[in-house]
């Protein structure tokens, strides 16, 4: 039996030791050739484009423009803006990301970096966000599959039994669904399974929003599992579906079934319960969209994924949410449908 590719040495590529074994020079020879790949390192002025070489300010590890005289760092203008921590910390951060494959919690982090829990608190987020998907505008094609997970919103049981209700039937003001969908990968293609997720976080799971998120994100006439949930019976107009049981079989005798979808569910699952453990609905979509991400990118080195999520985070503006969050500058609305 062939070893599978996590087992491998081959998906080790990253090392936390060796991280933390680097001086503040190295990783901040990292952060250059990442943030100004296109010039192998070289700095670009932030302000007015400039490529001609700056002076170089050693002692704060800053440049200054020689024709609009800007004095910026590596991180100016990017998610790791007006940073306070050393590089090494942020670099750290990512790393730990990287490795806690069902996601991280900020106390967690907080406790590896050792620093202040809500410093662990923004830095993770700016990390979740720098994951959000730029290509919204691409549709899924071939044969794709969705499903629908409930988060939040749970009444807590009477005492006794006679007082209990079902509480499925509770419309709590929390309750929320978070709506996968998935691509699956083609015969020849260097993954297996899925190779594209894409979520969006519903009130309810109804055919109105199924219907505008799928005519939005996925082909006309493209193969569409899902399972006997009547949101998606409004599909089989649009879309050749196959729909299967869940009552009765996993998968039909037809091959139809929604696993790649499931198996989306159940490692935010592992994310809400073993991790996270609280999720507010104002922040579910960045949760959402890190678990997609983790699921697309489930086949590639830990070294791959850091140098993705680094490369993310220093080509982001600076972020409009969780730059100065603490002193105010909050999310006012969560983010719904499609």
């Amino acid at each position: 039996m062939a070893q599978h590719f996590l087992l491998s040495a081959e998906a080790r590529t990253l090392s936390i030791v060796k991280i933390a074994m680097m001086s503040e020079e190295e990783i901040f020879e990292i952060f250059k050739t990442i943030r100004w790949s296109a010039t192998n390192g070289e700095p670009v002025c932030p302000c007015c484009g400039s490529m001609r070489k700056p002076y170089n300010i050693k002692a704060r590890q800053q440049f200054r423009c020689k024709d609009c005289f800007h004095t910026f760092s590596v991180t100016s203008g990017t998610l790791f803006a007006s940073h306070k921590k050393p590089l090494k910390i942020y670099l750290l951060a990512i790393a730990i990301f990287t490795n806690s494959v069902k996601s991280l919690s900020a106390l967690q982090l907080s406790r590896d970096l050792d620093v202040q829990y809500k410093t662990a608190w923004v830095l993770s987020h700016k990390i979740r966000e720098s994951l959000l998907d730029d290509t919204e505008s691409e549709m899924l094609t071939g044969v794709c599959e969705i499903d629908g997970v409930y988060v939040g919103g749970k009444t807590r049981k009477e005492n006794a039994i006679a007082d209990r209700v079902d509480r499925r039937k509770i419309n709590h003001p929390n309750k929320r669904v978070v709506i996968s969908l998935r691509q699956r990968a083609n015969d020849g293609d260097e993954v297996i399974g899925a190779v594209k997720t894409k979520t969006f976080v519903l009130k309810s799971e109804n055919s109105f929003d199924i219907g505008n998120i799928t005519n939005k994100h996925i082909e006309r006439g493209s193969e569409l599992h899902a399972d006997e949930a009547t949101a998606y019976d409004d599909l089989h107009a649009l879309y050749d579906m196959k729909r299967v049981n869940h009552q009765v079989e996993y998968r039909g005798e037809n091959g139809e079934n929604n696993n790649q979808s499931e198996s989306y569910n159940a490692r935010f699952r592992r994310m809400q319960y073993g991790q996270c453990h609280r999720l507010s609905p104002l922040y579910l979509s960045n949760y959402a969209n890190e678990i997609a991400y983790r699921e697309d990118t489930r086949r590639k080195s830990n070294g791959a994924i850091a140098n993705d999520i680094l490369t993310r985070c220093l080509s982001r503006g600076v972020s409009n949410e969780f730059c100065g969050y603490w002193q105010g500058n909050k999310r006012v609305a969560e983010r719904l449908g499609a």
